[in-house]
């Protein structure tokens, strides 16, 4: 499906916008389309075997200045930069790393999974839906630990 063939209207609304359910297990499609809309989620876009289903919001840049926010946005003003110097697409590298990262238990509890390597940190948060009852999984942060040399 293109992003052409899309219409609003046939969208539900989720607490992060827009909510499109087609990009399941199509994390670099998901990307790229939240990269053209800049607003909404794509559910259930990443998946890890340890804790399911991710969503993967578009999120926003809440401090420039300070590289503060949450979701999409906030990753590529933080971090883009820093992927394309590893010779990586923000849309390649976020799927690789949520998939390979090691699951960190000590930094981790019930409302956060911290996923780590020597190069990278990622942080699953959950969240609540709109109901309060049905909870999921969206990625909400990344960072770059250590730069290699």
């Amino acid at each position: 499906m293109t992003t052409k063939s899309i219409k609003e209207n046939d969208i539900e609304i989720g607490k992060y916008g827009p909510a499109y359910r087609q990009f399941e297990g199509k994390p670099k499609e998901a990307i790229k389309f939240l990269r053209e809309r800049e607003n909404g989620e794509c559910i259930s876009a990443l998946y890890r075997s340890d804790i399911g289903s991710i969503d993967i919001v578009w999120g926003e840049v809440t401090d420039p200045i300070k590289h503060k926010g949450y979701g999409l946005a906030h990753i590529i003003e933080k971090h883009e930069a820093e992927i394309n110097k590893l010779g990586f697409n923000l849309e390649d590298f976020v799927p690789i790393v949520v998939q390979f990262g090691n699951f960190n238990l000590k930094k981790s509890d019930s409302h956060k999974k911290v996923f780590e390597s020597e190069t990278f940190r990622f942080i699953v948060a959950l969240e609540n839906e709109q109901n309060g009852t049905t909870k999921k999984w969206l990625l909400s942060a990344f960072d770059i630990i250590k730069r290699p040399k």
